[in-house]
């Protein structure tokens, strides 16, 4: 078809576009957890100001509820506004399911070359990264402990149990006085529980500290963690020890202290995101 006769022009397409759209793929928020992405969008907006960032969310519950795109959607406007590159972000924290689920819509969109970045603890460097940062707000009395929180995942075969074995290797290495568990799968928290109550007749452990490796600290620390019931906050009452999960005030609320409120994390995100764009650039 001639692009200069009466169909072409009708029907002419936009200039395709040399550099890549940004998209950042989340799994999405409730209103509760808005203050903290409302954050993470500012600090890439500012850093990326030179690139069109589109955001996809990948629950479909959530995307239900407030009306939001979904990643295939988000790379059909994409294509539709003239992108022939984009970088594709994941928001996750370890390179599980969902993270393959997020790379397989992404590599099999038709008309778009696409680049995935990785994850935040997608390499053990950045573990013993994302480790330091949080260590900020550890216990050090001789009677208290800490507690790293995980996401964890309920399928047995799922290869991203490695990486939750390892960070629990790895942190029995490089602290006394930190445990680690998982809200579903392993480390199994009633393990770690049992562990922590045979070390308490010896040490007598008074204080304990919840802290939260996950993107945005919701329903599973406001429920499974520090629940009025059935929680982890509840078994350790019950052994007789004391017990928090970090905190940060927002103008008059307060919310538990999710890795999307730590600056420094979202400056790894941000990290992922450039050598991304940087590979991108050999395409």
């Amino acid at each position: 078809m001639d692009q200069h006769g009466y169909i072409g022009r009708k029907m002419r397409q936009p200039r395709l576009k040399e550099q890549p759209a940004i998209v950042i793929a989340a799994f999405g928020s409730s209103s509760r957890g808005q203050d903290a992405m409302d954050r993470v969008q500012a600090q890439l907006a500012e850093q990326f100001v030179d690139y069109d960032i589109y955001w996809a969310y990948t629950s479909e519950i959530i995307r239900r509820k407030k009306g939001l795109p979904s990643l295939l959607e988000i790379l059909g406007k994409v294509e539709a506004d003239g992108y022939r590159k984009a970088v594709v972000q994941p928001l996750h924290v370890f390179p599980g399911t969902e993270y393959q689920q997020v790379r397989e819509s992404s590599l099999y969109f038709p008309g778009l070359r696409v680049v995935m970045g990785e994850t935040l603890c997608h390499r053990w460097a950045f573990v013993e990264q994302v480790l330091e940062e949080v260590s900020n707000d550890f216990l050090t009395g001789e009677k208290e402990i800490n507690l790293l929180a995980l996401h964890g995942t309920p399928l047995a075969a799922d290869p991203v149990n490695m990486v939750y074995m390892g960070i629990d290797h790895l942190v029995s290495g490089l602290y006394d006085n930190v445990y680690t568990a998982t809200v579903e799968g392993i480390p199994n928290i009633n393990s770690v529980a049992g562990l922590i109550s045979k070390n308490q007749a010896q040490k007598d452990f008074t204080h304990i500290r919840l802290i939260p490796m996950m993107f945005l600290a919701g329903i599973h620390v406001e429920d499974d963690l520090m629940g009025p019931e059935d929680s982890w906050r509840c078994m350790f009452e019950d052994m007789g020890i004391a017990v928090d999960c970090p905190t940060i005030s927002i103008g008059d609320s307060e919310y538990f202290k999710g890795l999307a409120f730590r600056k420094e994390c979202i400056r790894f995100f941000c990290q992922r995101l450039e050598r991304a764009l940087k590979i991108m650039r050999c395409y």
